[in-house]
């Protein structure tokens, strides 16, 4: 299916179902409960049966159970119309700095809890698989801090404060992985670092003590020096930086103080692979994007108590 074919699904529910079957059972309908592939078969109701039959209930015909295209996915046991879904899941992936809960319940015309736990389930589905492989190349590693403004104080906050801190690792050219941190110590940033990148990358940070162990556990580390206003600089052909990592954290904060406006610490993973799904699909059109977004709605499911 063409990417600019989707947005034909916004307006009605039962083109929405059938776009999602086509999406989901390319080669017939799966039976969640077994898993047998194209021997279910569709339950209509007889003009002289007496029995509702909802629309998209498919029965298996190995494990005789019943099922819809939604099983299984972030849209189970959802009341909200499947058209409204996939345009909510379209306008979060092709807004740059993302969309606020108030926005989508003024749009779709649902309430604001209901918007609000809907975009926690689009979020859920955006999040990436754990990584089979790591970062490789030139690695930039840089973090930030995320959370409310704290009088009477400047610079980074200190062990006390209330702000969340993220690490952001971006391969050059390439993918980001961000993270919230509980503290940004030598300890736990070695952890990350090893978890996501390959030991034979190369690390670009700022001249921060904590990243002491990259030159020794990485094929090389290189600094800029804040400090002293560097920023970049070219040494035997290659750019030295960490502005493409600091791009990706002014991005992040400018859409958490500015769309969001606040993001507590327990949600925060969720906001991050958000930006991340983003960032990493950003060579591609805003319906390919939500495309993709579609296709990671499987095996993914979300309950309001879990969220």
């Amino acid at each position: 299916m063409k990417p600019a074919e989707m947005a034909k699904h916004f307006g009605n529910e039962d083109a929405a179902r059938a776009f999602l079957e086509r999406m989901r059972w390319p080669d017939g309908a799966v039976c969640p409960h077994c898993g047998v592939v194209g021997e279910a078969y569709r339950l209509t109701p007889k003009p002289t049966g007496k029995t509702h039959v909802r629309k998209g209930v498919w029965k298996c015909g190995a494990c005789r159970e019943q099922f819809t295209v939604t099983v299984a996915t972030i849209f189970e046991d959802s009341h909200i119309q499947l058209h409204k879904w996939l345009f909510a899941i379209h306008l979060l992936c092709a807004s740059k700095k993302g969309m606020s809960a108030h926005q989508l319940h003024r749009m779709l015309g649902i309430t604001y809890k209901s918007a609000w736990f809907m975009m926690h389930r689009i979020r859920y589905a955006m999040a990436q698989p754990p990584f089979a492989d790591k970062l490789k190349g030139v690695v930039e590693a840089d973090e930030t801090y995320i959370g409310g403004k704290e009088c009477g104080k400047r610079g980074k906050p200190g062990r006390d404060s209330k702000k969340t801190p993220v690490l952001a690792l971006v391969e050059r050219g390439g993918r980001v992985r961000s993270m919230p941190m509980r503290q940004v110590t030598a300890k736990n940033l070695r952890q990350a670092l090893q978890e996501h990148i390959a030991s034979e990358a190369e690390i670009h940070t700022d001249e921060a003590g904590v990243y002491h162990f990259a030159k020794k556990a990485f094929a090389g580390h290189e600094v800029v020096n804040h400090s002293k206003k560097e920023y970049a600089r070219r040494s035997g052909g290659k750019l030295i930086t960490t502005n493409t990592a600091e791009g990706f954290c002014g991005l992040l904060k400018r859409g958490v103080y500015g769309v969001y406006h606040h993001v507590g610490r327990q949600h925060l993973h969720r906001y991050l692979a958000e930006f991340d799904f983003r960032y990493n699909a950003r060579k591609i059109s805003d319906d390919e994007r939500a495309l993709l977004a579609v296709k990671g709605i499987g095996g993914k499911r979300l309950t309001y108590r879990d969220s």
